[in-house]
Formats: structure tokens, sequence, C-alpha cells
């Protein structure tokens, strides 16, 4: 039996994790899976749904029935997927390493409350140098890296999950080839 204090706690707990309030809070929080629109299945996009049926017709080949059809449109949904997966990750890191002055405000931010502490020594010239500069070569990867990882996690997510999707869709479309011929012999 659940104590009356437990039954309390549990309310007060739901209390405070029913999410966003704010009407601002709320949008965000509908936009979190589409930022790259990786959530949005292939086929609500006209031009990627084209793409599909033609690479649907590719791989069932000519005279295929609806079965192997239905089944070459799955494998060609899922490598679509793949696809705009990939596509949205090298935009995001060639975006980044493009722009010359990156956000490095992190770093930034770090050095400057050193320097605005109060006892603080002067500073040496090397960060006041780091402060005026942008990030170049093997350092600006890194920072690109590690300020867009929670970005390119989500990713790495969608993009295994299609290539999951597109292994079972192949295993099930060969399955059904191999077994209609069969039957033909």
């Amino acid at each position: 039996m659940t104590s009356e204090h437990k039954i309390k706690a549990n309310r007060a707990n739901a209390q405070a994790s029913t999410g966003p309030k704010t009407a601002g809070g709320r949008a965000r929080a509908a936009r979190n899976a589409l930022r790259h629109a990786l959530s949005l299945p292939v086929c609500s996009n006209p031009a990627l749904s084209e793409e599909v049926e033609t690479l649907a017709r590719e791989i069932a080949g000519p005279g295929a029935n609806a079965e192997t059809q239905d089944l070459a449109r799955q494998v060609a949904e899922a490598q679509i997927d793949l696809r705009r997966v990939r596509y949205a990750r090298h935009k995001l890191l060639s975006d980044a390493l493009a722009d010359p002055i990156y956000n490095t405000w992190q770093e930034r931010w770090a050095v400057l409350r050193i320097l605005l502490r109060e006892n603080a020594p002067d500073p040496p010239l090397e960060m006041l140098a780091f402060l005026n500069s942008t990030p170049q070569g093997p350092h600006k990867l890194a920072t690109i890296l590690s300020q867009e990882a929670k970005q390119l996690l989500a990713m790495d997510r969608y993009e295994r999950r299609a290539l999951t999707r597109r292994k079972s869709a192949i295993r099930a479309f060969d399955e059904t080839r191999r077994w209609q011929n069969d039957c033909k012999n």
C-alpha cells in the first residue's frame, strides 16, 4: 500500500514535470524534432516522393508484382532517408566550417570571466590575442564538433534508424524475390 506521503510526493513531482508552460516554450518543444525535417516521412515531400518512386522502380525491375514494388518502395524510402540525414550532417558541418567567424562564444566567455574577476592579474598577451582571433584549421573543427555534438548525436540516431529500416527492407525484399524465383522453378 502506498503511503499518503508518497502519493503527495508523486503528485508534486508530476506537477513539476509537465513540460513547457509558456506559449513560446511549447512552440519550441513542438519544433524540436523538425529542426532538420528528418523526422518527417519521405512521402510528405512531393519531390522526395517522386525520387522514392523512381528508385523503387529501379530496385523492383520491370514487370514486378505489387508486393515486390511495395517492398522496393520501403527500401527506397529508407535509402532516401539515409541520404537526407547524411546531407543534413554534411550541410551542418560545411556551413560551420565555411563561416569565417564561427561562434566561439563559450571559449571566449570563459576567458572573459577569468579576466573580469576582481583580483585578476594583468592578462597575458596570449589571452588578449585569443579574444581577438578566430579559430582556424584543426582548432576550428574541434570547436565545431564540440559545440554541435548534440545535433550530431541526434543526426546519428536518425542515421542508425534509417540504416536499420533499410537493412530490414532489403532482407524482406530479397526473401520475397528468392521465394518468387523458387516458385517459378
